[in-house]
């Protein structure tokens, strides 16, 4: 994905700059407008580590593209890539252009302590907060790439074989349910959810072995915080014995199996907060329709999903859930579209980026109005008489028929 962002960046970097004509008014006839973009100045790219290169390096493509110079702070929890991207950066780039600033918290801090012309942030809603009041102080703009509970609808009038291998694909085989697009959690019917575990648990199997615990296709968790932490919301006493799929876990190895929790309490820990991690809350309504609501009742998500063929379905879904981005019929391949954008509302983050939205999130678009000396009308200066009032109106109404009727007298 990064090559091809480069590559798309390389091919298309010419027209993304070209100036973009824009209508004139009749108030400035005769005119031309465009809008050109520029570059910010001096940007700041803070990354995360569930995909410490690709995280990484998009944003700073788009900087770098847009002409801005750039630091990037990789993150301290991926160590390994932090210093790789550290040695690389320093040996193939222009150093008075990028530069690479490796550390934990205080290097963060003393670098949020500067006034740059954007920073763009991929993290948690927390740091996020931290970020935003940081670049408060200097009013500089952020682009916000959290997270978010992202949900899965699923009706019952789906292909199931193919909708649990598209589950899986967007939950377990992500990092393990490392990443902020992943699939948080199930709705579906009372009626259907039986079906859909017991298909679940034939697709784990199918894909991960009989003992998943063992596979070399599913990750490890990132850190021992992190894996206490995901600990701690599968022995919450409001839902551990809501476990119906999995449920192993090796804290030397850092590994949790595939896990499958039905009907949990809307106000536990594992409901509330974003999971990232292997485990998967099954929620049932009685009637589909019903996901949209509870959606709605949560904050925004990066990402939503829906699995059904009713079209009436689709269009409402569509229509009424509010999300950063949104799946029909499969998960996550969104992030693979380099024409769409590709951040979050609300609480999931705020700007976007991927493509020419990575050039425009790190460009100011300045509005240039050209004019000759020609078609300098006397209405616009003082002393302004009725007439002259009549005239300034409609033309600043913008209709013919108004600057007629104001010539004429009317």
């Amino acid at each position: 994905m990064v090559k091809s962002s480069c590559e798309e960046a390389l091919k298309e970097l010419k027209q993304w700059m070209k100036p973009e004509k824009a209508k004139t008014s009749m108030a400035t006839y005769p005119s031309s407008a465009e809008i050109v973009s520029e570059p910010l100045g001096a940007v700041l790219v803070i990354s995360t580590w569930n995909y410490p290169f690709s995280l990484s390096v998009k944003p700073v493509i788009g900087a770098i593209t847009a002409g801005n110079a750039v630091v990037l702070k990789p993150s301290e929890i991926a160590p390994a890539t932090s210093s790789l991207l550290s040695k690389l950066f320093e040996e193939y780039l222009d150093r008075s252009a990028v530069r690479v600033v490796e550390g934990g918290v205080l290097e963060t801090t003393a670098l949020l302590d500067q006034k740059w012309d954007k920073i763009f942030y991929t993290g948690s809603p927390r740091v996020g907060r931290i970020v935003m009041t940081a670049a408060a102080k200097h009013l500089t703009p952020v682009v916000l790439e959290l997270g978010g509970k992202c949900p899965a609808v699923i009706d019952s009038d789906v292909d199931l074989q193919v909708t649990v291998r598209r589950i899986i694909a967007g939950k377990w085989q992500l990092n393990n349910g490392q990443a902020c697009i992943s699939v948080d959690y199930i709705i579906t019917t009372k009626e259907f959810a039986p079906k859909l575990i017991d298909a679940l648990r034939k697709g784990i199997e199918e894909f991960f072995g009989t003992d998943p615990m063992e596979s070399k296709d599913i990750s490890c968790i990132v850190s021992s915080n992190h894996f206490s932490r995901l600990e701690s919301l599968m022995d919450d006493y409001k839902v551990f014995n809501k476990i119906v799929v999995g449920g192993q876990r090796n804290q030397k190895k850092l590994k949790i199996a595939p896990t499958i929790f039905l009907d949990v309490p809307g106000d536990s820990q594992l409901m509330q907060e974003e999971i990232f991690g292997p485990l998967l809350p099954i929620i049932t309504v009685e009637n589909v329709k019903d996901s949209i609501d509870l959606i709605n009742s949560k904050p925004k998500p990066l990402t939503a999903y829906l699995f059904t063929n009713n079209e009436k379905l689709k269009n409402n879904f569509v229509q009424s859930v509010s999300s950063g981005g949104m799946v029909i019929n499969d998960t996550v391949l969104h992030v693979t579209v380099s024409s769409l954008p590709f951040g979050g509302v609300g609480e999931s983050g705020m700007g976007s980026y991927h493509g020419k939205f990575s050039f425009d999130a790190f460009s100011h678009k300045k509005a240039v109005l050209y004019r000759s000396f020609s078609g300098d009308a006397s209405v616009r200066y003082p002393p302004y008489t009725p007439e002259k009032q009549k005239l300034i109106r409609a033309v600043m109404n913008g209709g013919i028929f108004d600057i007629i009727l104001a010539l004429m007298g009317f």
